[in-house]
């Protein structure tokens, strides 16, 4: 690793530090004086007389003015959901871009350290370092090692720091984290804490957001399909936590469409936050959002303009088109429109008119974050549903989501219909599909709790050096193959792509579905593309080898251990940041069994295929990622072939399949035992 791009990496440790300190490996910038902050200077000639070790050189450039990026203090929450920290946060991303080569962007970046704010300064340069040409071989650090009190119980610090100071750095214990700590068993939608918290899944939500920015220059922004992508996603994350409610014998969310009612569900998350010096504010049960005036945000917004923004974006639905900034008209396509729809509800710098179609999945989380102070009375920040570290954590990201994803869905309801032509694959048939599991039943996914270990000392300002182990719980699967027959009676051999999907067999009431309801409840398992000779074939895949997820080691990776050795390899390592984990890729299940139904599809590859290479390492978890500037790797509708509505006559999933499709009946069982790491005590 070279100099400069070492002196990069050490800006993801220790954050709140000074610029001026000794980093990891008692490494020192080198750093001219005017790079630092006034009320440090007296103190810098004392700092690097201690040291025999290597010094950072920095250059002096003309920095550009930071301007509007300072506004936002030190100490305060940083929000991408804000209009205004996401307009600072987008000029911080193009400075950073702007920079020349990589000894000007490590210049601005330390002059930046000391002045901007921590998460800002973090999120700005995460976004340049994935998206700038010179560093894509840097190694991202995971965001829980740089900022884990986003993540992690606020009494395991107190823990973690008691270790740090007394245990010397090779002696120290793995700190366990309580699997129940923001809530008890009398709150019903603590069931699902599981869920919401896992280190994992919010991780990927961030990161997610990392490859995909709200705002920044336009090539930064304007990735294939993103606003499709963005519906996908979080139409997978909804299907997906319907399906662990189901589990726990709660009924599916409810959208959260009135907004002059209470919402039921409160939530109180248990994190400080170490740069703010403050708890993370609770959201009580039974409030309602309100106008929010909140000068110190420059936001100023009725409850009204998100009923405003929505009868607007449902009447382009209903009319098939949508207003530009100009006021021209875009045709929102068979193809297209779920890309400009996308865009437009989130909203991204992408959308045609934000102006007049608003900004109504943002401030939505925004409204949300503020219903306990909305006019900044009691001088409180915004809670977790206002930063996409945490956002997830909350039951009300999902209510919100539903709804946002109801949106979606009515304009696919618009769409034409799948005919069994454009479902079907001539003269090829699936004709057995089985779950092998060793020491399982057939047909069974076996799921259980396992402990793993996160290194911590990267976030832990002040404290002396050296590894800190948090240990936590999460849902794990026990690994299994699929093992698919296809018959092909076509005329020579056939490529296809394997299209494998999940959803419970029952409703919440035990009834079986209508496939209108039950296609929303799919969740994407695999998806990969198959060579078929003539006659049988037998097609095997394993569980880890899935389009939708990332393993463990890239999750919470450790960048010593797992960096991989040059090349591409090397270079797409950020990039598969991004990606579902593993171990939430089976729902929990239930210890009787939960009857769930798997589907298979062969669809023909040459509707589906882009032609393009994809080789590397980071096609893996292209179906919610998308691959590093690569096309989406389907030419299909994102969710195919559960996408739209059923051609008339079809009333349930049976009467939907056509010969190229087959389902078998699955149970997911759940043994309430825990796996603990293998590597430490």
């Amino acid at each position: 690793m070279s100099t400069t791009k070492k002196g990069l990496s050490l800006l993801f440790d220790r954050p709140r530090e000074p610029i001026y300190k000794s980093r990891a490996n008692k490494t020192v910038f080198s750093i001219p004086p005017e790079y630092i902050v006034n009320h440090f200077q007296p103190l810098l000639p004392h700092f690097g007389d201690d040291y025999n070790e290597e010094f950072i050189p920095i250059r002096r450039i003309t920095i550009p003015p930071l301007g509007e990026i300072l506004e936002l203090q030190r100490d305060e929450n940083f929000s991408l959901f804000i209009p205004k920290h996401r307009r600072i946060a987008g000029k911080f991303i193009d400075i950073f871009l702007a920079m020349a080569n990589l000894d000007e962007l490590l210049a601005v970046a330390v002059y930046a350290w000391d002045r901007v704010n921590p998460y800002l300064f973090n999120y700005a340069l995460s976004v340049a370092i994935l998206h700038r040409p010179d560093t894509q071989d840097f190694d991202l650090p995971p965001f829980i090692e740089t900022f884990p009190d986003k993540y992690l119980d606020a009494k395991v610090f107190a823990k973690v720091r008691e270790e740090m100071t007394v245990v010397p750095d090779g002696s120290r214990i793995p700190i366990k984290m309580p699997k129940d700590y923001t809530a008890s068993d009398l709150e019903v939608e603590h069931r699902l804490a599981y869920f919401r918290e896992d280190l994992g899944i919010n991780l990927h939500h961030w990161h997610w957001h990392l490859v995909y920015p709200i705002e920044a220059a336009r090539e930064v922004v304007a990735k294939n399909r993103r606003g499709e992508l963005f519906y996908y996603m979080h139409q997978q994350i909804i299907a997906r936590y319907n399906y662990e409610r189901l589990c726990n014998k709660l009924e599916r969310v409810t959208r959260l469409n009135d907004w002059t009612k209470e919402i039921e569900e409160g939530y109180f998350p248990k994190l400080d936050s170490l740069v703010a010096g403050r708890s993370w504010p609770g959201r009580f049960a039974n409030q309602k959002i309100r106008d929010l005036n909140r000068e110190v945000d420059q936001i100023k917004q009725d409850v009204e303009d998100l009923k405003r923004w929505s009868d607007r974006i449902y009447a382009a639905i209903h009319q098939g088109s949508v207003t530009d900034a100009s006021g021209g008209t875009i045709s929102l396509t068979e193809n297209e429109g779920i890309d400009i729809l996308g865009n437009m509800v989130e909203s991204s710098i992408l959308s045609p008119n934000r102006t007049f179609y608003g900004d109504l999945h943002n401030m939505g989380h925004v409204f949300i974050s503020y219903i306990h102070d909305p006019d900044h009375r009691h001088l409180e920040s915004f809670g977790v549903m206002g930063d996409l570290a945490t956002a997830m954590r909350d039951p009300v990201f999902y209510r919100w989501h539903s709804y946002i994803d109801d949106i979606f869905q009515e304009y696919k309801a618009t769409l034409p219909r799948y005919s069994e032509n454009q479902l079907n694959y001539s003269g090829i048939t699936v004709s057995n599909i089985e779950v092998q599991s060793e020491g399982s039943p057939n047909n069974t996914f076996n799921t259980f709790w396992q402990q793993s270990d996160v290194d911590l000392s990267r976030g832990m300002d002040f404290q002396p050096r050296g590894s800190v182990f948090v240990r936590f719980t999460h849902l794990q699967h026990q690994p299994f193959t699929y093992k698919i027959t296809v018959n092909n009676q076509a005329n020579g051999s056939r490529q296809g792509t394997c299209r494998i999907f999940l959803a419970p067999k029952n409703d919440e009431k035990g009834n079986p579905w209508l496939f209108r309801d039950q296609k929303t409840m799919f969740i994407e398992l695999d998806k990969f593309t198959v060579n078929l000779k003539q006659g049988q074939n037998t097609i095997n895949r394993a569980s880890n080898q899935s389009s939708v997820t990332i393993p463990f080691e890239r999750t919470f990776r450790n960048l010593d251990l797992n960096r991989p050795q040059g090349g591409e390899a090397l270079a797409q390592f950020n990039f598969c940041g991004c990606g579902w984990p593993a171990h939430m890729l089976i729902p929990k299940g239930t210890p009787e069994g939960f009857a769930s139904q798997l589907f298979v599809m062969i669809s023909n590859y040459e509707d589906d295929k882009i032609d393009q290479k994809t080789d590397g390492v980071c096609n893996d978890a292209g179906s919610y990622c998308g691959i590093k500037d690569k096309l989406y790797p389907d030419r299909r509708s994102m969710g195919y072939p559960f996408d739209r509505m059923p051609r008339t006559g079809v009333d349930t999933l049976e009467q939907f399949l056509t010969p190229n499709m087959r389902v078998q009946d699955v149970t997911i069982k759940f043994s309430d035992r825990t796996v603990r790491p293998k590597q430490r005590n």
